[in-house]
């Protein structure tokens, strides 16, 4: 098909996907058509940062180079075999990403969600077979505001009303608690059919709320004295985004079940995957679980190509000395704006709270601002705004973001 190429034909891309796509999702007006590294340009030629990264997906920056050639290399060689056969790089990956984060096996799925689905018939087969809870009556615990996806077993247990509604009857054996609450949790774990707890080390899309000092690790020791799994979803918080490989090592807590994705391909290619040792993946049996796409050769190859570029190119540390100075310019800006109430985050996934209501469309409007000040934010639960850049980006490229954050607040309060 031949690309329109006038000067202004933004409009006709939105006008385009909003006749023939589901109206599912809420875009800001950008129509994107090229990245690179921390950047990305529009149909127009417009530059801005991206301080949203594809919800960190795209921690490696766009369209990195050697993860682009790994890609490149690959499809050119062999792109699907389904698991009916063997091929001659996911073994390679599955070793390589097993000894990156100090496993025994992985299993290799497409999407976060699939693996956070694998993740929850992988903890219930293990309370049956391991822990022998009763037939279909093992429990899942979970915690309010998570967000783990958008599937139907997924939605069960959310607290989001836009992901719930009408869209039941709902999968039962999940247990929901509040989050960063080891009462709420010690008491949970007093049921002897349950078989996992399931949490976000930092919970992203509920707006980066980063829970106190100790309760990853309390509630690891809480698990480990009750038999159940600790099941981590790092899926956004992993890969180096948090200034750790895992928001979890900041307590030095190696979940029983790690769950990965977004980041794992540098958001070249859908890539997720689930690991654990022996004692619990032993329990899957062929025919129990898979997926025609899961462990496919260009993803294993991209992902080996991805986490390469995490550790040469320190993209943790990175990530943990930029987050710190982010942080720091601006808290700044809300000790001087008003409409500014705090902001808080780990590393290069952070937050800012406007001070308004949820149902208010002050976060939109700045975002909007931001945008065409050339840089991309999305807000999250009305009054939060979201900045993940990736983690390639520059110090001096950071303090270019922040300045245009600042001249955009500055911008908006006198405005308003």
């Amino acid at each position: 098909m031949e690309k329109v190429e006038t000067a202004q034909n933004a409009q006709y891309y939105i006008e385009l996907e909003n006749k023939y796509g589901a109206h599912n999702y809420h875009p800001l007006p950008v129509v994107l058509d090229r990245g690179e590294g921390p950047f990305v340009w529009d149909v127009e030629g417009k530059q801005y940062f991206d301080f949203l990264s594809a919800y960190s997906a795209v921690n490696q920056g766009h369209c990195h180079p050697k993860i682009i050639q790994a890609l490149k290399d690959q499809a050119e060689q062999l792109t699907l075999t389904s698991r009916a056969f063997y091929n001659s790089i996911l073994g390679e990956y599955e070793k390589f990403a097993s000894d990156f984060f100090g496993y025994d096996k992985l299993l290799p799925m497409n999407s976060g969600v699939e693996a956070i689905e694998t993740a929850v018939k992988l903890a219930r087969k293990w309370g049956y077979e391991r822990k022998h809870i009763p037939a279909n009556e093992a429990k899942i615990i979970v915690c309010e505001n998570n967000f783990h996806g958008r599937t139907t077993t997924i939605i069960s247990f959310s607290s989001d009303p836009d992901s719930r509604q009408n869209f039941g009857p709902y999968t039962r054996g999940f247990v929901r608690i509040p989050y960063d609450d080891l009462d709420a949790l010690r008491e949970a774990l007093s049921d002897d059919q349950v078989a996992a707890f399931l949490v976000e080390p930092i919970q992203g899309e509920a707006g980066v709320m980063v829970p106190g000092d100790g309760y990853l690790s309390e509630s690891y020791k809480l698990c480990k004295e009750h038999n159940v799994l600790f099941i981590a979803d790092e899926v956004q918080t992993g890969i180096a985004r948090t200034g750790k490989l895992l928001a979890c090592d900041y307590e030095g807590v190696k979940p029983d079940i790690l769950v990965l994705g977004k980041a794992l391909s540098g958001g070249v290619y859908p890539v997720s995957a689930v690991l654990a040792d022996d004692s619990i993946m032993g329990v899957i049996h062929p025919g129990q679980h898979g997926s025609t796409f899961g462990g496919n050769p260009v993803a294993a190859a991209v992902a080996i190509a991805a986490l390469k570029v995490i550790e040469d190119e320190e993209l943790a540390d990175n990530a943990l000395k930029l987050g710190k100075k982010f942080r720091k310019e601006l808290g700044k800006m809300v000790d001087k704006y008003e409409l500014l109430s705090l902001v808080r985050g780990k590393g290069l996934l952070n937050a800012l709270v406007v001070n308004d209501s949820p149902h208010s469309t002050t976060a939109w409007d700045l975002c909007m601002d931001l945008a065409e000040n050339g840089l991309l934010a999305k807000p999250t639960h009305g009054n939060i705004i979201r900045f993940a850049p990736p983690l390639v980006i520059s110090e001096e490229q950071l303090l270019e973001g922040i300045e245009i954050i600042r001249r955009t607040v500055s911008e908006f309060v006198r405005k308003h």
